[in-house]
Order: C-alpha cells, then sequence, then structure tokens
C-alpha cells in the first residue's frame, strides 16, 4: 500500500497489520544482506518490524533504527535491544558506523525536493563504511501505480478499513488521500501524503553527485532487471573504498 506519515499512536499499532511481513517483498529481498552486515542502519523504520524480524533470527551485531514518527518508534520500541533514534537522514550524524543501510517501503519517495534527496544520499554515504552499501525501492513512475491508489482497493486489519484517493501525476509528484475507518470510531480518520516519482536516470544522476556509486538494480523483487514498464526500481548503490 502507498506511504503514510502515521505518526498518531493508534494509527500506528495499525501499521502492521496493513502492511504484514509475509506478503512485503522487499523484507524478503533485502533481508539477507541485513543478516550478512554486522553493523546496519534501517532509515523510516517505522514499526520496527524488519530489525525485530533480524534480532529474531539472530543477528548478533548492532542494529538501528531511524524514523520521525515518535508514534511508529513507540511501536518499535517493543523490542529494547535494538537502538531507535527520532529523526531523519537531515539530522544524522553517523560517521562511517554502518556496513548496510536500508529503506523500505518505498520510504524513499517522501523525500520530496532536490535538496531532500542530496542531503538524505549526503547522509548516507557518511554513515556508511568504505565499501558500506544501501538498498531503497522507489515506484517506477511509467507502471503508474497511483491509478490504482482509489476506493475501490480497500486494505483490512481487524475491524479497521483503510483505502486510499490519489490525484493526478503532475510534474512527477502524485498526492494522496488515506480514509481509516472503524464502527468503533465515533469518525473516519485521515492522512494525507505526496509522493516524488524518479525515473532511472535522474535518480542515478543524484546517486552521482552524492559520491555512489551503483551496484545493482532490479525491477522487481524477484531481481529482474528495469524495464520500461517494471513496477519499481530497486537500487543498491555503494560507498567507494577510497
Amino acid at each position: 500500500m502507498p506511504d503514510h506519515a502515521f505518526a498518531d499512536h493508534e494509527l500506528a499499532a495499525l501499521y502492521d497489520g496493513l502492511n504484514p511481513r509475509e506478503s512485503s517483498g522487499d523484507y524478503a529481498f533485502y533481508f539477507p544482506m541485513i543478516m550478512a552486515a554486522d553493523a546496519v542502519l534501517d532509515v523510516g523504520c517505522g514499526t520496527g518490524s524488519l530489525l525485530h524480524w533480524a534480532r529474531e533470527s539472530g543477528h548478533a551485531g548492532r542494529l538501528v533504527g531511524l524514523d520521525p514518527a515518535e508514534g511508529m518508534l513507540a511501536q518499535a520500541r517493543r523490542r529494547d535491544d535494538v537502538e531507535w533514534v527520532l529523526g531523519d537522514l537531515s539530522t544524522a550524524a553517523w560517521d562511517g558506523e554502518f556496513d548496510f543501510a536500508v529503506m523500505t517501503g518505498h520510504a524513499f519517495q517522501v523525500l520530496l525536493t532536490d535538496d531532500e534527496l542530496r542531503t538524505a544520499f549526503s547522509a548516507v554515504r557518511r554513515a556508511l563504511k568504505p565499501g558500506g552499501r544501501f538498498g531503497f525501492d522507489t515506484r517506477n513512475p511509467a507502471a503508474r501505480a497511483w491509478e490504482r491508489w482509489t476506493p475501490a482497493h480497500v486494505w483490512e486489519t481487524g475491524d479497521v478499513r483503510s483505502w486510499n484517493d490519489a490525484g493526478p501525476f503532475e510534474n512527477g509528484y502524485v498526492h494522496f488521500k488515506t480514509t481509516f475507518e472503524s464502527p468503533n470510531w465515533d469518525a473516519p480518520r485521515y492522512s494525507e501524503s505526496t509522493l516524488r516519482f524518479l525515473d532511472v536516470p535522474s535518480l542515478r544522476g543524484f546517486i552521482e553527485a552524492a559520491g555512489l556509486e551503483v551496484e545493482q538494480q532490479y525491477g522487481y523483487w524477484d531481481r529482474t532487471p528495469v524495464t520500461g514498464d517494471s513496477p519499481e526500481i530497486i537500487t543498491i548503490v555503494r560507498r567507494p573504498l577510497t
């Protein structure tokens, strides 16, 4: 489902039910890279589900989750054997500390301006050890995913129903409204978000400007190449050794 700013504690408690780990192709894709790294940074970690899974599966190294939503981190802090940090890449100050950084769930698309993208890539490069890698995913604009973000597509968890209503694609951006309703609430709740869609050449420009190198790029979680109509642009970049 599209991304939301689940700052509200009650809505944050619904997130994992609406986005079950078992149906997340991104989690299965990144998980081996996380388990192979001694120190991992999860950018936009949300409820911390991915790092919880890593620790449950025997990861014995350093795990750090970064998220700007206190409601989400309240869920993440159900485990106290992971470092949870309130903030985003504009406030990050790590220097050469991580073997692998990851940004799942298309969270990359909430970086809306060129300056935000430059700041994010620069912060990731600085946080990685030389040779360290960063994996992230963004929806391929050519696949026009927003056309399926309509009230006809409903997510449910318990007695809560949720759906989206997206506006048009304009200059690389899509704005959408998410409705949550439950018979136990007096009124529906709403969240509004804007996402940025970058194509492969534009993305590569920001990566290279930050001094990072594209190592691998895929069009879907099965590691098929990016094509004109691939739903995803999944990218693994590396901080050069020198």
